[in-house]
């Protein structure tokens, strides 16, 4: 049996949400079969089996988030089981809370210490009456490193976290009361002298999230231990789901805040409130770049690709970047450096049923416009789908935020985290403009360029915006500067 464990799938992603299982317990699969899909703080991913074998257990739900390392799926392929699957799995853990009683020369496995031969032998116990709730304490005898007791902790414990050797979840700690038999101990008292009741961890957790105190419950598990059904019980609902949220009045909608809206509004905060943004307007004219929209469209080279404006932003964003390469840097604060990025991985937003994503292009710099065009389309198609994956959102330069799709003149973008500007394109209109002393109406529309102020000084932002904006009015300086 062996157990496929959440991996990080991103740059150091902590979590992710299970959003559908293509598997169910009892089907067989093979290496590298996709299994389950998962949203990360990025991206919905499909993550692939490393495993073949048979479906023995799904050990998570769809909806439920899990932290990377948490075992997801166990696949029986014939070897030694590593964990049983659940409900089996909990009794297995509870069977498994029961330390051995203790012997001559026991060779206790401690934390910062390897194994070593007890030295003190522990003196045998007088006869005890049955089992009760508040055992008398035993006699007091020297506590050493290989005469102490092993209790159940108080907090819980992750399978990796355990000592090495003893999977019980137990750890050394002062000698306390003991259950007749060197069985499981009563009870447990805390620091505070409260009386800690017998759990593993996942019950614990439970009680805490539906705000039941465990020491006022009497097990009914194995050795007295508090079940999920006496949690359950506590609150008057055995068997119900966990879900804890704030009542829903009339007429109001509650939404979680989990995988891309969650990490959009850390990384917006973040950015808002570390770098100090600044941000310039400039409207420029078009009408040369709409019509030459209009003619590559009717080149060979682009017939099988979406030729749009953004084409010629980016275009002229990136001409003006290679001009101005402080531009496109980015301040490493722990470092107190400035890295300036001699290539551009061209951030384009873009909003999804999702949430907002910034996948970027990588090495835009020095794309031919075709393949620009097949790039930002492939990048827009599979940002709608929902497959773009966390390496596409990692690394950008510099971004831009088409806003102009929406009907919007202009805004005040802000940085993506780790970049050092950002350019909102505004929508494309017909308005009045002066043309060699004559009112004539042009295309025009609004640009507007957010900067770090650490980074980018005011002179650099106004001449970079400037350069775009000139390249917008006339294409062909896209040629002459390139």
């Amino acid at each position: 049996m062996k157990e496929f464990k959440l991996p990080d799938v991103g740059e150091g992603l902590t979590e992710a949400e299970i959003v559908r299982w293509h598997v169910k317990v009892g089907d067989p699969v093979k290496v590298n079969q996709i299994i389950v899909e998962i949203e990360t703080a990025k991206a919905v991913v499909e993550l692939p089996c490393p495993f073949e074998g048979v479906v023995a257990a799904l050990m998570a739900d769809e909806g439920e988030t899990v932290e990377v390392g948490r075992p997801i799926i166990a696949v029986d392929d014939g070897t030694a089981p590593v964990s049983a699957p659940a409900p089996e799995r909990e009794q297995a853990l509870a069977e498994d809370m029961v330390p051995e009683p203790p012997k001559e020369k026991r060779q206790p496995v401690l934390v910062g210490y390897g194994v070593k031969t007890g030295a003190t032998k522990r003196r045998p116990r007088k006869a005890q009456p049955a089992r009760s709730a508040h055992p008398p304490a035993p006699e007091a005898e020297p506590v050493t490193r290989e005469s102490q007791p092993l209790v159940p902790e108080t907090e819980p414990v992750t399978r990796e976290s355990r000592v090495p050797g003893r999977e019980s979840g137990f750890v050394p700690q002062a000698a306390g009361p003991i259950a007749a038999g060197g069985g499981l101990p009563a009870e447990t008292a805390t620091p505070a002298g409260r009386v800690a009741a017998l759990a593993k961890p996942p019950v614990r957790k439970l009680a805490k999230d539906l705000g039941v105190d465990l020491a006022t419950l009497t097990g009914t598990g194995p050795q007295g231990s508090i079940t999920r059904e006496d949690v359950h019980a506590a609150v008057g609902t055995a068997g119900a789901p966990v879900v804890v949220a704030q009542a829903v009045q009339a007429g109001e909608e509650r939404i979680p805040i989990k995988g891309v809206r969650k990490a959009t509004a850390q990384a917006m905060v973040a950015s808002a409130f570390t770098a100090p943004h600044v941000t310039e307007f400039l409207q420029v004219d078009v009408t040369e770049t709409m019509d030459a929209v209009r003619r590559l469209r009717e080149l060979p080279d682009f017939a099988e690709v979406k030729v749009s404006p953004l084409l010629l932003v980016a275009k002229a964003m990136l001409v003006a970047a290679r001009r101005y390469p402080m531009i496109n840097s980015a301040w490493d604060e722990a470092a107190q450096e400035i890295v300036v990025k001699h290539y551009v991985n061209l951030g384009i937003a873009a909003a999804t049923p999702r949430g907002l994503l910034v996948p970027n292009v990588k090495n835009a710099q020095a794309l031919p416009l075709p393949e620009l065009a097949k790039a930002l389309g492939t990048l827009a198609e599979t940002a709608r789908a929902g497959r773009t994956q966390p390496a596409d959102m990692a690394g950008g330069t510099i971004t831009i935020t088409n806003v102009g799709v929406f009907g919007v003149d202009a805004g005040t973008p802000i940085l993506n985290p780790g970049e050092s500007a950002i350019l909102a394109f505004g929508q494309v209109r017909d308005m009045p403009w002066v043309v060699d002393g004559q009112i004539v109406p042009r295309k025009v529309c609004t640009l507007a360029l957010s900067f770090d102020h650490r980074v980018v000084d005011g002179e650099l932002g106004s001449l970079f915006l400037r350069d775009v904006g000139a390249m917008l009015e006339d294409p062909l300086r896209m040629i002459a500067w390139s």
